[in-house]
């Protein structure tokens, strides 16, 4: 005969947290956070050329004035430590434990100490958004107003990628603003053209005075500039599409995640798409009306991580901070959000790797998190 067991639900409640998965003890917690009267801080990029070393950044503003800072830690993020630069940086790319690239609307700057020491490359061209390097000689950077450039000396000097000025489209209003490459051979840069809509003020939705939702996403075109042979050729290609790609990332495999953001009123803010390097499909893979994904990131293992902020309400778009959220898929397709410091809130949110696996993120709002266990 069985034997029915009834639990008390108090019992129940706390067997499912004892023998819940692994994952769900895992949590964003805060490693620094600026938080000063009459100032702030907006991170711009974090990156970790070692398990140890991590370089954020951005700018303080400070009475009116913005000021380029670097936030950095040698302990893993027990300790960080601010720093004044010259230049506003824009972006950061590191080789290797010590030779790292910082982009900013003056130039690029070199380092090879992990970024103790910053030197301006006196040559390197003006108006970029990143780089990206192959290795310490070969290396690309893309920027504002059609700009795509190649070196081979480390950045010293700089020519124009051709490829870049084929399609045909004001520079004025033409943006490569992403660059990734699968392996040391296949490589792309994204990019858009958005020129303005007849008699748009330019003002975003949150100033406009008409209902935001009337301002509908229109459909542009997307620019794509790809590699098979580590940059030696690029290839252009354009379509037109709504939203713009704004980040993407790839395993060894060919397989990646790409994300497109919405600039006005849509179905959703953003959405994520599952793409394969070799055929070139793409699938959807998360969409929600609620959450605007702000940055995409895969692991070795194959698990991605979504991040930006909670949407409440209809407006998409704001400069005012909201919740932060992250959410993990170990197949790429069902995602859970993840459990988050309840101060994090940003307008964006960035996901970054350390060369030990620890995963970290950073918010405009000037906010470092690590994910704990």
């Amino acid at each position: 005969m069985k034997v029915a067991v009834i639990f008390p639900f108090g019992l129940l409640a706390l067997l499912s947290i004892l023998y819940a998965p692994a994952f769900c003890a895992e949590k964003w917690q805060v490693s620094y956070f600026y938080d000063k009267d009459k100032s702030s801080l907006v991170i711009n990029d974090l990156q970790f050329p070692t398990r140890a070393r991590g370089v954020a950044a951005g700018y303080m503003e400070d009475k009116g004035e913005s000021k380029p800072v670097s936030v950095t830690t040698d302990d893993g993020g027990a300790h960080w430590t601010v720093s004044k630069l010259k230049q506003i940086p824009i972006s950061l790319f590191f080789l290797n434990d010590k030779l790292g690239w910082m982009v900013t609307p003056e130039g690029i700057w070199h380092t090879v100490d992990a970024g103790r020491e910053w030197r301006e490359l006196p040559k390197s061209p003006k108006l970029l958004m990143k780089a990206h390097f192959l290795d310490a000689a070969r290396g690309f950077a893309i920027g504002a107003h059609k700009l795509a450039y190649q070196t081979e000396d480390g950045g010293k000097t700089w020519k124009p990628i051709a490829a870049a000025a084929e399609p045909h489209t004001d520079p004025e209003h033409t943006v490569y603003n992403n660059i990734t490459f699968v392996d040391g051979k296949t490589g792309l840069i994204d990019g858009f053209s958005l020129p303005p809509r007849p008699g748009d003020t330019g003002q975003p939705d949150w100033l406009a005075t008409q209902d935001s939702t009337t301002r509908r996403e229109w459909p542009h075109l997307s620019i794509m500039l790809d590699t098979r042979d580590g940059g030696k050729t690029w290839k252009p290609s354009t379509a037109s599409m709504f939203g713009r790609i704004s980040r993407t990332c790839f395993l060894p495999d060919g397989r990646g995640l790409g994300l497109i953001e919405f600039t006005d009123a849509f179905k959703w803010p953003s959405e994520v798409h599952l793409l394969d390097g070799g055929s070139g499909k793409s699938d959807i893979v998360y969409n929600a009306t609620d959450r605007a994904i702000t940055d995409v990131l895969l692991q070795p293992s194959g698990t991605g991580y979504l991040a930006g902020v909670e949407v409440l309400g209809k407006l998409q778009h704001t400069p005012i901070p909201r919740k932060v959220k992250i959410l993990k898929s170990e197949d790429l397709s069902e995602w859970r959000e993840m459990d988050v410091d309840y101060r994090a809130s940003a307008v964006r949110v960035m996901l970054r790797a350390a060369g030990d696996g620890s995963l970290w993120a950073a918010t405009d709002t000037g906010m470092i998190l690590k994910l704990a266990e």
